[in-house]
């Protein structure tokens, strides 16, 4: 017997409607979870701050230490915990709703419009390969807290890049220190939050300003930089031309240059291998300031 039209019509359309309640499902469920993350990781930091115990901010909030632990870790938790928790920090609870289509949101300001420009044109690049792009993604591991500048990834690849920009490098120490401690606890946060299980494969790289202030840096210590970035640049390559590796854990290091520029020979980034006696493209910050017209009100 065959099925009437109207019944095949009902069934094609309660199928889609089972898949877009899905789809956003996940949707609300990431955005849970990096607001949770953000909450968490900014009462942990402020608390570290201060240098208050998980259990004395959990007396001074009037919560409870499993609770303020919870808050801290990521967890969710009811709003009246976060309120309570930043007014025993002495901070101000401020939620708002933001129109993503928006660029510029009139009640922030980039602190670093250099470094802002930089992930600009890193997530534009990469959005426009496909590739689902977080910018200045929070996570949290037991007792760090921290932000990803700017992470990609391909869940259908398994695949995850991130990047960390760095407009300046004054302390190498604390430089390398950030960095290792992201590229070894962000990518298992982000798998878990994702619904990933596991990265197949993950790209973590550092990139500095293709300027005068960072190239020095980078050759007076290319033994430094070649330990913690010990892999070729092959790897950022791939992701930039749209195809993630297949698998690995890599490391990278490369100078990078927000301005796009007109000609077609024109490189916007350059691996560690290709640094000797390339020119810098911006004096100092303040000439890539000007000259990439960024920071004006």
């Amino acid at each position: 017997m065959f099925e009437p039209v109207e019944h095949l019509q009902d069934s094609t359309s309660h199928s889609e409607a089972d898949r877009a309640d899905r789809l956003r499902n996940q949707r609300v469920g990431r955005e849970l979870a990096r607001i949770v993350a953000t909450l968490g990781a900014a009462i942990h930091e402020e608390r570290r701050r201060r240098h208050i115990s998980l259990r004395g901010i959990a007396r001074l909030a009037r919560v409870g230490l499993g609770t303020a632990h919870a808050a801290e870790a990521g967890k969710v938790c009811a709003l009246e915990t976060y309120i309570r928790l930043a007014d025993a920090l002495r901070l101000k609870a401020e939620f708002e709703l933001a129109d993503p289509r928006r660029r510029d949101s009139p009640t922030r300001r980039a602190v670093d419009p250099v470094h802002a420009a930089m992930g600009d044109a890193q997530a534009s690049h990469l959005r426009a390969l496909g590739f689902e792009v977080g910018l200045d993604e929070p996570f949290q591991h037991y007792h760090f807290a921290g932000r990803a500048d700017l992470v990609a990834w391909s869940v259908e690849r398994q695949a995850l890049l991130h990047i960390e920009n760095k407009t300046r490098i004054p302390d190498l120490q604390d430089c390398f220190g950030s960095f290792n401690a992201k590229r070894t606890y962000l990518g298992d946060e982000l798998a878990v939050r994702l619904g990933v299980g596991r990265w197949r494969s993950e790209t973590h790289v550092m990139a500095a300003l293709w300027s005068a202030e960072a190239l020095p840096v980078l050759r007076a210590h290319a033994a430094s930089f070649a330990s913690v970035f010990p892999q070729p640049v092959d790897a950022f390559e791939t992701w930039w031309r749209g195809v993630p590796p297949d698998s690995g854990r890599h490391r990278v290091v490369v100078v990078f240059d927000p301005a796009k520029g007109t000609r077609k020979d024109r490189r916007q980034w350059l691996g560690a291998i290709e640094l000797l006696g390339v020119r810098p493209r911006y004096r100092d910050y303040a000439e890539a300031v000007s000259l990439l017209k960024v920071g004006r009100t």
